[in-house]
């Protein structure tokens, strides 16, 4: 008899604790949502105080990656990412059959060409190598920014999905690597020049005396690549999503790009 009231009691504690479990993960009163831990964490966590106010809680997941916060979000793990722009998100949607959209246009990011082995591009030499990041979109934002320089000239029929063999000229026999994004700035000291994405540079302590040149604010890369807020498809007029747009769009937003970025990170200024 004993033994069977343990046995109960234990049943009736998972029970229990699968029920809390669940519950904590679908409470309507949590915002839940993955992010690049800078600068989008870190912009995501000065929306803690209106979010409050509106009776919610929110919940910042760090991920280093560009994959599971996009999966995650499909699945309904999370409420909203904020790591990426459109045309990574149009791809990624295209590549893996997700069906996730854009709520909000944040702050903008410098691609920028990083110092490693070699210092400035007066020294660049027959055979120098660079790093790129290796998901299309960045990879051919990188190669676009290399044209910019001078450095190699490519298919422009090719929009974002450049590869390798689109490259149409390369007068300095220059070595592009792919590498994964994340993992750039940690393998600087292996290249001569890297090409590294705003949030992964800020992440790893590099500041805009490491950069070398930057995509142009006159051309079309700051609306291009706007960094976005987003959700699954259906979840837009969720309260808790339209809770978390307001909160982005407060004036201490802006106030706390500008004074912690040093122009790597700007507001975006367009329409919404």
């Amino acid at each position: 008899m004993k033994n069977l009231l343990k046995v109960l009691c234990l049943f009736i504690l998972s029970v229990s604790l699968f029920v809390c479990t669940s519950c904590g993960e679908d409470d309507p009163k949590v915002i839940t949502i993955g992010a690049s831990p800078s600068p989008h964490a870190e912009i995501l966590e000065q929306t803690r105080s209106y979010i409050e106010s509106q009776g919610y809680t929110l919940e910042i997941k760090e991920f280093v990656d560009y994959i599971i916060p996009n999966t995650l979000t499909e699945e309904g793990t999370l409420d909203a990412n904020f790591f990426q722009h459109e045309p990574y998100l149009i791809d990624f949607n295209q590549s893996n059959g997700t069906n996730l959209v854009s709520v909000l246009k944040v702050h903008y990011e410098f691609l920028g060409l990083y110092k490693g082995k070699t210092k400035n591009l007066e020294n660049i030499r027959s055979g120098s190598t660079i790093g790129v990041p290796n998901d299309t979109t960045n990879f051919s934002r990188a190669c676009l920014l290399l044209q910019d320089l001078g450095l190699i000239a490519v298919d422009e029929s090719k929009g974002l999905n450049l590869t390798l063999n689109d490259i149409t000229d390369n007068p300095y026999d220059l070595k592009i690597q792919p590498a994964e994004a994340a993992s750039l700035p940690r393998l600087l000291s292996e290249f001569d020049f890297a090409v590294i994405n705003g949030n992964y540079a800020l992440s790893n302590g590099l500041t805009k005396n490491d950069i070398i040149a930057t995509e142009s604010a006159e051309g079309d890369a700051p609306t291009t690549y706007v960094n976005i807020l987003v959700v699954k498809a259906g979840n837009e007029e969720s309260e808790k999503i339209k809770v978390l747009i307001e909160a982005l769009q407060q004036p201490n937003i802006e106030e706390y790009i500008n004074a912690h970025y040093q122009g790597v990170v700007e507001v975006y200024k367009g329409d919404n």
